[in-house]
């Protein structure tokens, strides 16, 4: 009878034999990809060509530069101006029902194309124009709009 295996030797690779077994992986890797690494570096060389990898180079070695001139172009007053007004902007529309600001936007979109249709007209509007255009359902309704926007508009403003 064999006697049992009470323990087990792995082969230890020297140093050389590491080096040459990650290297034969390596040219398999190689071979398997050929078609990609050649399309990589031809992507790398047009780069290099156009300039882009010199810019890129010279940017990460000035990233701490880059990141402070960005830093204080960001915290000037006209950009956080144009964030607060972004953020205030998105919160009103966030708040408004998007049925509301659909139907407004189709007829300010269908009352900018009539307008249009009138645009080289110079002919003068008198008064008496304006009150026969209130009887019209379509004006009526368009005007009454506006003033309920701009009672709703003050109400707000005297609120402050």
């Amino acid at each position: 009878m064999a006697s049992p295996i009470t323990s087990i030797h792995r082969k230890k690779l020297s140093e050389t034999e590491l080096q040459q077994k990650k290297i034969e992986e390596l040219q398999s890797l190689i071979a398997e990809q050929q078609d990609s690494l050649q399309k990589m570096i031809e992507i790398a060389s047009e780069l290099n060509d156009a300039g882009v990898l010199d810019a890129v180079t010279a940017m990460i070695k000035a990233r701490e530069k880059l990141a402070k001139i960005a830093v204080t172009q960001a915290s000037r007053e006209p950009v956080t101006n144009l964030m607060n007004h972004l953020l205030n902007a998105v919160a009103t529309l966030s708040s408004i029902d998007p049925a509301a600001t659909e139907k407004l936007t189709k007829a300010m979109k269908n009352g900018i194309e009539e307008a249009e249709l009138y645009r080289g007209n110079d002919d003068r509007v008198s008064i008496l124009q304006v009150m026969t255009a209130l009887n019209d359902p379509e004006v009526n309704q368009a005007v009454k709009y506006g003033m309920d926007f701009l009672k709703g508009m003050g109400k707000e403003l005297n609120r402050n």
